[in-house]
């Protein structure tokens, strides 16, 4: 089986504690060499000054390539490209390019009067700057605002005509989900880098709720698996299983890339990716 191409998805931390969390997840899972590591947002732009530190100090004292996210909630076009020329000037040369969810307790997305409309015209501003690899979110499940099922393609389609370099997608449970999108995008012109999101499963009943907010869909079977898994003290180690397993599928199905939502936490992802074949730098250069 080929050796995929990995990166990682952390989040800013919000408090000491989760300061450390971080730190010791990338510390854990740079040796594996990652294509690029990405930093979030928090829901309404909350945690653009951490998100900021972070992507600079994991830059500067990790050695990796850090891909910003970048959203237009709650921003102008001029704060919201200040903040693409900070992270320039920092050398970052990577962003994820977001519409971005609404702040809490606003049902729907409402543009900012002098900011950007949606995440197609925030990737053609980015793009028109060359300073900048472009990522962007797709949606292999309907997105909650989509209009049909095809929807999410055709916005994919504009996002890639619009400047963008790769996708990621949403995580989903099932290799068939990734698979059926990956086709109809095909179908639909799309040539660009589609790199499916994995989310190894830390805690189901957190993941299962966050699943249904976003539109994903939940298979009775993983509920029942997961029933099982905890009446035995078993849930890592299913955990760790279904994602192997699944990653291995999308592998076999041509998948070079393969992005995983730490949640900063990494024993679930290192593990799952030693299973795949990803080892650590250090151990290497220790056989060689």
């Amino acid at each position: 089986m080929p050796t995929p191409r990995v990166s990682f998805e952390f989040f800013p931390p919000k408090s000491l504690e989760a300061s450390f969390r971080l730190w010791d997840t990338v510390r854990t899972l740079a040796p594996l060499t990652p294509e690029f590591v990405s930093v979030t947002y928090g829901a309404g732009g909350t945690t653009r000054a951490l998100t900021h530190e972070a992507v600079t100090t994991i830059g500067a004292q990790f050695d990796l390539n850090v891909a910003a996210h970048l959203t237009c909630v709650d921003a102008t076009r001029a704060e919201t490209l200040a903040i693409a020329q900070s992270y320039s000037e920092a050398g970052v040369r990577e962003i994820v390019a977001l519409r971005g969810d609404p702040p809490k307790g606003q049902g729907r997305f409402t543009p900012n009067p002098d900011g950007f409309a949606d995440s197609v015209e925030l990737i053609e501003a980015l793009a028109a700057t060359d300073r900048f690899t472009l990522r962007v979110g797709a949606y292999p499940e309907p997105h909650p605002e989509a209009a049909d099922d095809l929807a999410d393609v055709r916005w994919l389609k504009r996002k890639f005509e619009a400047g963008a370099d790769s996708a990621i997608t949403q995580f989903f449970f099932e290799p068939e989900t990734f698979l059926r999108f990956r086709d109809a995008c095909a179908r639909a012109g799309i040539t660009g880098k589609i790199v499916p999101g994995i989310i190894p499963i830390e805690n189901w009943s957190g993941i299962r709720k966050f699943a249904l907010a976003t539109g994903a869909t939940v298979p009775q079977w993983l509920d029942d698996a997961f029933e099982k898994a905890k009446r035995d003290g078993r849930e890592d180690l299913l955990a760790t299983a279904l994602c192997t397993e699944l990653c291995d599928k999308l592998i076999s199905e041509g998948v070079e890339d393969l992005h995983f939502y730490t949640l900063n936490r990494a024993h679930l992802t290192r593990d799952v990716c030693h299973a795949l074949g990803v080892q650590p730098r250090v151990a290497l250069e220790k056989v060689a």
